[in-house]
């Protein structure tokens, strides 16, 4: 399963992928907002760093201007995924431009219609939102086992690309139910690497390699 880093923090983007953590990373207009950095700047500077894909997304509501930004934001660099919403207006543009060769990223995806008309219109990636839909009391994880399904029955070329992910548990059971990409924020995939019997076991060595009185270097 490949991790992609939800973020547009290119420090946290740097650590993660110096450690070969960051297959790709996803962004938004929230996390740009965070960033506080020019939208073109920032996307540029992160695929400079990435060879995996980059979503970049659009901020259009209509088909034509969609597809017109998406041009703009894919020329920024070759390994950009233009991302757009799970709309009428935003199927439209991912044919036009998934049809043009480029990557693209449909996002806010909530059923398996919708990530069924997604794989249909030429999506690269399909971004169900587990989180928000916990939110709501409806499993999110269910939403990515339905969808593996439909893809899997019909050989969808479309990739299942987990979003809104809140927890370690979010990114294991996307990875047993076959979730091609997970994306989340660089803090819960630091968090993959945590747990209480490892500290515990850590501070029990410490405590007796003290007593011992020897030194490594």
């Amino acid at each position: 399963m490949k991790f992609f880093v939800d973020t547009a923090d290119v420090d946290a983007i740097a650590e993660l992928n110096e450690l070969g953590f960051a297959d790709g990373v996803t962004t938004n207009p929230s996390l740009i907002l965070k960033s506080g950095r020019d939208i073109l700047e920032v996307t540029k500077e992160i695929c400079a760093m990435i060879d995996g894909p980059v979503s970049a997304e659009v901020v259009a509501l209509k088909a034509d201007d969609m597809i017109a930004e998406g041009r703009k934001l894919a020329k920024i660099a070759d390994n950009i995924a233009v991302k757009v919403p799970l709309t009428w207006d935003g199927l439209k543009a991912c044919k036009v431009l998934s049809g043009e060769g480029k990557m693209v990223n449909v996002t806010l995806c909530f059923s398996a219609s919708q990530a069924l008309l997604a794989a249909k219109a030429g999506a690269t990636f399909v971004s169900p939102f587990i989180g928000r839909l916990d939110d709501i009391n409806i499993d999110g994880l269910d939403l990515i086992e339905e969808i593996r399904t439909i893809y899997d029955n019909y050989a969808f070329k479309t990739e299942v690309l987990a979003a809104s992910i809140r927890s370690v548990n979010h990114v294991s059971e996307c990875a047993k139910i076959g979730s091609d990409v997970v994306t989340a924020p660089p803090e819960v995939l630091k968090k993959l690497a945590q747990h209480a019997l490892t500290d515990k076991g850590l501070a029990a060595f410490m405590k007796d390699w003290e007593k011992t009185g020897q030194n490594i270097l």
